[in-house]
């Protein structure tokens, strides 16, 4: 099943499922990397749960997501516009000072994922921050009838290098917010001015 098809299917679900997740710690690693008043694009945004906790601390955001019945979750959740895009669909030219990508990219494979990041590099102003988690591991495999395509330091070391305009800050791994024994892999990204 392809992933947006799948949460059309079990928004509802997904959406009861973690919208109560408690991830005010990586969102304050993310944020005290911004500017005051920092524009943000939650990308996959979900349920909008990290939205209304990055507007609570003074961000203006954007929320994005590539399922229309996530879109209109979200939209009661939040009382807010969601944009409902697939991520290929993306145009944004330095628009965001940071972009939260929360367990957003890791339903895509090897051919999908240096193109995706290219335009979500592109949609940063220079020094802008990226923000991105993946399921640690080395699989990439259909589970719950979707791709899932796993991280390691390693192999996330080896995909910001592939991109130009990446400057890798940090990597770690953390616990999963649900109790399972799951681990993330967390990775934060500056973009480079382009002449450098």
């Amino acid at each position: 099943m392809d992933p947006i098809d799948y949460y059309e299917r079990y928004a509802g679900v997904y959406y009861d499922n973690t919208v109560d997740l408690e991830m005010n710690e990586v969102l304050d690693k993310f944020l005290v990397l911004l500017p005051e008043n920092a524009e943000v694009l939650d990308l996959g945004c979900g349920s909008g749960r990290d939205s209304l906790y990055l507007e609570e601390q003074g961000c203006y955001v954007t929320l994005l997501d590539g399922s229309k019945e996530m879109c209109k979750l979200a939209e009661i959740h939040t009382d807010k516009e969601v944009l409902h895009m697939d991520y290929a669909e993306m145009n944004f030219e330095k628009v965001f000072d940071g972009i939260w990508a929360c367990a957003s990219l890791l339903h895509l494979s090897d051919k999908e994922i240096d193109g995706i990041m290219e335009k979500t590099l592109q949609a940063l102003k220079p020094n802008g921050i990226l923000y991105m988690s993946f399921k640690y591991g080395e699989a990439m495999e259909i589970r719950s009838g979707r791709l899932y395509h796993d991280y390691t330091e390693e192999t996330a070391i080896a995909l910001i290098e592939r991109c130009e305009l990446a400057e890798l800050l940090e990597v770690w791994v953390s616990a999963d917010n649900r109790g399972r024994e799951q681990q993330w892999l967390n990775i934060l990204v500056k973009a480079k001015e382009e002449n450098e």
